[in-house]
């Protein structure tokens, strides 16, 4: 099987952090955003934009609020499914895959990496949950701005989520919708990839 340019190599995780790095200059905002879904207790799927935080040698990751529904429903889950889609560069990664958290040293690392008013607006958050107004979401702010301080530890709801691939998707668009396509499987987490170019 020919897999040679944009698709050579013998690591997925390494193939898309090459594919993250080549949108990095070419995208207008956050190339590292992904289009998230999950399911709820009634099987009925859920999509949003997260970004993506890092990719490890094993796992891709991310950070939310376990409490808001993504969270929720990952949880009760287990699994998850991403996109990953570069206009620019006429490319995508789909990723499908089991969930694990993402908590202690890692968690608190990147928490403290962000800018105080977004660890803060974490703190004040209820995500996806009602709110009668912006101005009930400032006033939380404020109490909790006040409660901290000026550097506030991360909150016990909220951290990462690991997504360990069964499954990595390469898409290149190609002259008349001819596309390339190369997906990568595995029965399980401990056993081989195995590629296989798919029909566009």
């Amino acid at each position: 099987m020919d897999r040679s340019g944009i698709f050579a190599g013998d690591d997925p995780f390494s193939l898309a952090r090459t594919w993250l790095e080549a949108a990095v200059p070419v995208e207008p905002n956050d190339p590292n955003a992904i289009a998230l879904a999950t399911v709820d207790s009634d099987g009925l799927p859920n999509v949003r934009m997260v970004l993506l935080k890092e990719i490890a040698d094993d796992a891709f990751v991310f950070y939310t609020n376990y409490t808001s529904a993504k969270g929720r429903e990952i949880e009760a889950a287990g699994k998850a499914a991403f996109v990953m889609h570069w206009k620019s560069l006429r490319r995508q990664v789909r990723v499908r895959g089991l969930t694990v958290r993402e908590e202690g040293p890692a968690a608190d690392t990147y928490y403290a990496s962000r800018s105080l008013k977004s660890r803060l607006g974490a703190w004040a958050s209820a995500q996806s949950q009602p709110l009668d107004s912006r101005l009930s979401l400032m006033t939380e702010v404020a109490k909790v701005t006040a409660a901290k301080g000026p550097n506030p530890p991360r909150p016990p709801f909220w951290g990462g989520f690991r997504l360990l691939p069964l499954e990595i998707e390469f898409w290149a668009d190609g002259a008349f919708r001819l596309h390339d396509r190369f997906c990568w499987r595995r029965a399980a987490l401990n056993q081989p990839w195995k590629v296989t170019r798919l029909n566009p």
